[in-house]
């Protein structure tokens, strides 16, 4: 397949072309900007665009949103779609409790409030008490509740705060007793949890030094160092407890032992998924300073922490396994021959796992579902924990002494169910069922196996009303993501829920480059084999046409973030396939994405343009570079946020204004227009969490919404 990468330019093109309603896209303005990688040139027209502060960038956002506006105000699905999303969203939802100093803390949405509010209860039988209703953060709802950490008394909560979906993250102190904050103030913490010393007196975080003036939000985040700070003394005097000045790279999370006794460090190079672990003995359960000691610094595999108790703590590794096991290290003689595997690799792949109660929990999926076994300390199988079908289970923490452990359960078709399970009999009792106004019995849900384009079986969910006809009619919405080792499983979304009460059929399929078969299945997916991604998602559309679910102009594809990736690298390459794509906070430009705040970390998935051989593969697929001027793309609308500082917005504004470009110039040599070519940019919001239900809800209902149209689902 032909592909035209953007090639040096001075002219002063303008991507002006007309769509559906007569409307007309906004005029961008094309700058000579070109880069050499490896002898390749490559134009950056829009690299004005990277500046989200400018006035020109505004002008052009507040343009765009206008253009998109006028396009969903007059979807006759628009409306009905948001009053169902919004019915179907407005359920009371619950997060698993955790249990510290006597009592127990969860966090409760009654529906549509606009943040989860934290509660906390003596007996799971009492009455609800608050602790912190993000709600009177801010009057819109923006500022979100990000992170929490109860001391080891239960006297003292110290809670994270980010606005406007930000990463960045502030934290503060509150007595628990009072209800009031104290003075402590943590400032440009990202990326961090707080771990509490067993005396009560202080915590230990991790955060960045303050970025430069003006790049908040798009500057690079390196040297992430590791604090301990004492309550009740100002940020300025806490304590660094370790950095590493030669690995800009590396980050640290903290935990303190459930016995107050040691202090682990996980040592982090970006998104890889190969560690570095540490230790620091905390004496009388107190910081005193020291030096920390390796357990393993070699970053060859992963190594994260899921026990300790006393000299005994228990690790996740898939060194030497490539879809895990557990190891027990006698921190007596850590040395490396001294590890001892308790649990073995399985057939199954090992995704999570706890000390609890005096068990070694384990999580595994099975063909992307759930599967839950618990051992004894020595490893021995004791029991299988009984789900109540085939879904995502998550959960299962707590500490070495505790008796009792909690989890959820969701499906497609049912919300997150929560349990509380006794460790040692594995009885579990229902604590929390939501009711929704999802009927789950008039719906099903179905796991088919696809075969990819190197023969690779990979499972897709299909979820739809029953009595679905295989006719090739149905309006289907495919979603995947297919990376960083995270796996993609059956779980509730009212975004499926609405598809498939509107009449489409939602289908999410399982893409190498994700978690849910192991180190092998990830790495089968990254850097130079990113395209495998491309054809598992391919090949999971072409199934769904051949065996009649569906045809090209009734199935729409969607992802968020990588899986912005995943749309716009796919539907470059096959755009006959599809009715319509929407690609949200999409990595839309390969060869620059490390340039900005945490994108560098990303570079163990992708490789970097930085790498000759890299550059080829990355620049054949990014989804900037490959947008095609001879044909006729179907409907797209890209999502994405003004204070997105994970993925910059940047990327979606390059894209849609080279996919404008390349929609008129179709049209003006053909004498038609394509599908339109949209970007919706939310104010006030980032990546996606924390995000209010208000703005979740208008977003979620519009993307519904455009694909029904473009898919002609008369929904009303």
């Amino acid at each position: 397949m032909s592909r035209l990468p953007l090639l040096a330019s001075g002219l002063m093109l303008t991507s002006a072309a007309v769509f559906a309603q007569g409307s007309t896209y906004p005029d961008t303005r094309r700058a000579d900007q070109t880069d050499t990688h490896h002898g390749v040139n490559v134009a950056d027209p829009y690299r004005w665009l990277e500046d989200d502060n400018s006035a020109e960038t505004k002008e052009w956002v507040k343009a765009q949103n206008a253009l998109t506006e006028k396009h969903l105000a007059v979807l006759s699905q628009r409306a009905p779609t948001k009053k169902l999303f919004t019915d179907l969203y407005n359920f009371e939802k619950y997060g698993i409790p955790s249990k510290q100093g006597g009592r127990y803390f969860f966090i409760r949405n009654d529906g549509l409030q606009q943040q989860a509010v934290l509660y906390s209860v003596r007996k799971l039988t009492d009455a609800p008490q608050l602790v912190i209703d993000p709600n009177t953060f801010s009057k819109d709802g923006t500022v979100a509740l990000t992170g929490t950490s109860v001391s080891e008394n239960g006297k003292y909560l110290a809670y994270g705060v980010a606005g406007a979906g930000s990463d960045w993250q502030e934290w503060k102190v509150r007595d628990l007793a009072t209800g009031k904050d104290l003075a402590d103030v943590i400032k440009w913490v990202k990326s961090s949890n707080a771990t509490w010393t067993h005396d009560n007196k202080g915590f230990f975080y991790s955060r960045y030094d303050a970025p430069k003036e003006g790049e908040k939000f798009t500057g690079s985040n390196y040297f992430q160092k590791l604090y301990y700070h004492r309550i009740g003394t100002d940020q300025s005097k806490d304590v660094l407890v370790h950095q590493d000045i030669l690995n800009k790279e590396r980050g640290f999370d903290a935990n303190v032992a459930d016995d107050g006794k040691n202090l682990f460090i996980t040592v982090s190079q970006g998104t890889s998924r190969k560690f570095g672990l540490l230790t620091l003995p905390l004496k009388n359960t107190a910081y005193a300073g020291g030096d920390v000691s390796p357990l393993t610094m070699a970053f060859d595999a992963e190594y994260t922490l899921i026990g300790a108790h006393g000299n005994a703590a228990w690790i996740r590794t898939d060194t030497g396994a490539a879809r895990g096991k557990i190891v027990a290290i006698d921190l007596a003689k850590p040395e490396r021959p001294n590890w001892r595997t308790v649990v073995p690799e399985q057939a199954e792949s090992l995704t999570e796992a706890s000390v609890v109660g005096g068990h070694i929990l384990a999580q595994y999926f099975k063909d992307a579902a759930s599967l839950v076994r618990v051992h004894a300390l020595d490893g021995k199988l004791l029991r299988e924990v009984t789900l109540p079908g085939v879904g995502s289970s998550g959960g299962f923490g707590g500490k070495f002494q505790d008796a009792e452990t909690f989890f959820s359960f969701t499906s497609f078709t049912a919300p997150g169910e929560i349990f509380r399970c006794d460790v040692k009999t594995g009885a579990a009792t229902l604590f929390k069922r939501p009711k929704t106004a999802f009927n789950p019995d008039n719906f099903e849900t179905r796991r088919e196996f696809v075969t990819s384009k190197d023969g690779t079986k990979l499972p897709i969910f299909i979820a739809h009303r029953k009595g679905l006809k295989l006719d090739g009619s149905n309006p289907v919405l495919l979603y995947g993501y297919g990376g960083f080792n995270v796996p993609l499983t059956p779980t509730y979304r009212v975004t499926a829920a609405t598809w498939m009460m509107m009449g489409g059929v939602y289908v999410s399929a399982v893409l190498r480059g994700g978690g849910e078969y192991g180190t092998d299945w990830h790495d089968a997916g990254m850097k130079l084999k990113k395209q495998n991604t491309f054809d598992d998602f391919i090949a999971a559309a072409e199934w769904l046409i051949a065996n009649k679910y569906t045809s090209p102009a009734k199935l729409a594809i969607n992802g968020g973030s990588n899986g912005g990736l995943l749309v716009g690298a796919v539907l470059n390459q096959r755009p006959e396939l599809f009715g319509a794509a929407v690609p949200e906070v999409g990595v839309m430009d390969m060869l620059r994405f490390h340039k900005f705040t945490i994108g560098w970390a990303w570079t163990s998935d992708y490789g970097s343009a930085e790498n000759a051989d890299e550059f080829k593969v990355l620049f054949k697929y990014s989804p900037l570079h490959n947008i095609r001027r001879d044909i006729a793309y179907p409907a797209v609308l890209v999502t994405t946020a003004d204070h997105d500082d994970r993925v910059v917005p940047a990327h979606s504004f390059k894209y849609t204004a080279e996919m404008q470009l390349a929609a008129g110039e179709f049209a003006k040599a053909n004498g038609k227009s394509t599908g339109p070519v949209l970007v919706r940019i939310e104010s006030q919001a980032g990546h996606g969490a924390g995000t209010p239900t208000s703005k979740l809800i208008e977003e979620r209902s519009d993307v519904l919404a455009f694909m029904a149209n473009a898919l002609g689902l008369a929904f009303k």
